[in-house]
């Protein structure tokens, strides 16, 4: 029974981590991509602003 109790453990994380990666896939793209992609270029897009506004030596 010990080799039972020895397997299990990593039965169940890979359990969990299919399960995470699963989730994460079916998370990505949908109704609201558009809306994460433009909140993204709008930060870098403030970013890239603050970075050239700034006086070099």
């Amino acid at each position: 029974m010990d080799y039972v109790s020895a397997l299990v453990p990593p039965f169940v994380m890979a359990a969990f981590f299919i399960a995470l990666v699963v989730t994460i896939v079916k998370s990505q793209g949908g109704a609201n991509k558009a809306k994460e992609d433009a909140a993204v270029d709008a930060a870098l897009s403030r970013a890239e602003a603050a970075q050239q506004a700034q006086p070099r030596p």
